[in-house]
């Protein structure tokens, strides 16, 4: 589909939404389909949209900026928008063109509706669009960004991994990206691939810390039938699955060593052999490895072969903690609040003051990870148009976790140890009870944990060889 664009300059496509998910796909899906006629990006909030000076198309997500009614306080003569909603209703629809969008999308939104919705659009760019400098085009790419390929934000050291991540996107070099848990490393690596060839190349994500150290090789390079007990048939590895594309290697600190050693030669050569098999194969890949820990002191505790981390640290990023991200925690904590209100049926549209003073001085040791999770928890449990302060956890609320409890009699202490269980059964109790009490919904349950769903997955499976011995 041929798009008329001014000098053949890009046209700005401003996506508002609170969900990056959305935005992400929607932002991939004009990518890859009008590669070099839009320039695709992402805000979380309408004052972020309204602050944005972009001239261009807009694509707003109703839920996300209150409703169709504040659609007037965003329309600009030199901006057509396009109004979207996922309660896609005739009412919802004639409000919103009366409040001046020149269109209406229901989500899901699919391809052939938006390059439609986009071509309309395009036949009421105005005069002032068409003659827009280059330079405001080029000035794009240096204003601070409340969203970057999935990540929110626009704190200084959050501008400058997004510098990096420019830059970094299209050598073909090792990147190996650090950080705190719940900073976002494995957005980064999606990132980083994103914005270094066309999308449909493969991503390939390994938890090195989360495969048993008996089955990682096989999960990284596949194995051949009979290889071993329960391989029933050939299977490609994560290598070959990313060949073309991306692989990445979270938590590359916790593989054990002998694996390094296979890696190091794969890394060198970009060849291997399956598990059990000879044939030796090769592939182009990026590798994009992670760990939450200091890289150096792993080499020196011998954790982390120092010619493998070498040969992976070529080009180094770091993701910094929240607590040094200024006021990020802010937007990112509205962002997380408007997207589970909307999965929920909510009504939570802010925090009020004192909510949002605990939340920005709170330290967040968990980051961006504890954070969504403390959110979500509070639209699961809360009911409100507003988080108040009352609604935070203890924690983050500045009152007592706990009393201590008083110290056992000495006449009790052979009971209480004999009372004492394993740590992980205790772990599987208290998600258990979790479960029971949201019905067996693992979201629910995590959320409430603060917890990941995935960690709850990863923790039952490996109850299961406990639990029946």
């Amino acid at each position: 589909m041929a798009f008329a664009r001014p000098a053949n300059e890009p046209v700005d496509v401003l996506i508002v939404d609170a969900d990056p998910g959305q935005r992400r796909a929607l932002a991939g899906l004009i990518a890859e389909r009008a590669v070099g006629r839009f320039l695709a990006r992402g805000c979380a909030t309408s004052a972020e949209a309204i602050a944005s000076g972009c001239r261009g198309i807009m694509i707003a997500d109703l839920e996300t900026i209150g409703g169709a009614e504040r659609l007037s306080e965003m329309v600009n003569p030199e901006m057509p928008l396009i109004a979207t909603s996922a309660a896609s209703s005739l009412t919802i629809a004639v409000a919103a063109m009366k409040a001046g969008a020149i269109d209406f999308i229901p989500k899901p939104i699919g391809a052939k509706a938006l390059f439609e919705r986009l071509e309309a659009a395009m036949a009421t760019w105005t005069a002032g669009a068409k003659a827009r400098p280059a330079a405001a085009a080029e000035a794009t790419d240096e204003a601070p960004a409340a969203d970057f390929a999935g990540f929110i934000g626009s704190s200084p050291a959050m501008r400058e991994v997004y510098e990096h991540i420019r830059r970094m996107a299209p050598s073909r070099a090792p990147v190996f990206i650090s950080g705190e848990s719940g900073t976002g490393k494995e957005l980064c690596a999606e990132a980083i691939h994103s914005f270094s060839g066309p999308a449909q190349r493969p991503f390939v994500a390994i938890n090195c810390s989360a495969i048993p150290k008996e089955l990682i090789e096989s999960e990284i390079f596949g194995h051949v039938r009979g290889a071993f007990t329960g391989a029933a048939e050939n299977r490609p590895g994560a290598a070959e699955l990313a060949d073309g594309g991306t692989l990445f290697l979270d938590e590359i600190t916790e593989m054990d060593l002998s694996l390094q050693a296979k890696l190091l030669r794969f890394v060198q050569t970009g060849s291997f052999r399956r598990v059990g098999g000879s044939e030796l194969k090769r592939v182009e890949v990026r590798l994009v490895s992670a760990t939450n820990r200091d890289p150096f002191v792993e080499v020196e505790a011998g954790r982390l072969r120092a010619d493998l981390f070498y040969r992976l640290h070529v080009l180094p990023i770091h993701l910094p903690p929240l607590r040094e991200r200024e006021n990020d925690v802010t937007v990112l904590a509205s962002a997380f609040l408007l997207r589970f209100a909307a999965e929920e049926g909510r009504a939570f549209a802010g925090f009020d003051a004192e909510a949002r003073r605990r939340i920005l001085t709170y330290a967040w040791p968990g980051n961006v990870r504890q954070l969504e999770n403390v959110v979500r928890r509070i639209v699961v449990l809360h009911e409100g148009e507003e988080v108040t302060a009352a609604m935070l956890p203890v924690p983050i609320a500045g009152g007592e976790e706990a009393s201590r409890p008083p110290v056992a009699p000495a006449a009790t202490v052979a009971e209480l140890k004999q009372a004492v269980l394993p740590f992980w059964e205790q772990e599987r109790r208290i998600i258990d009870s979790a479960l029971a009490a949201y019905g067996g919904n693992i979201a629910r349950a995590a959320a409430a944990l603060e917890i990941s769903p995935s960690t709850i997955y990863r923790k039952r499976q490996s109850w299961v060889g406990r639990i029946q011995a």
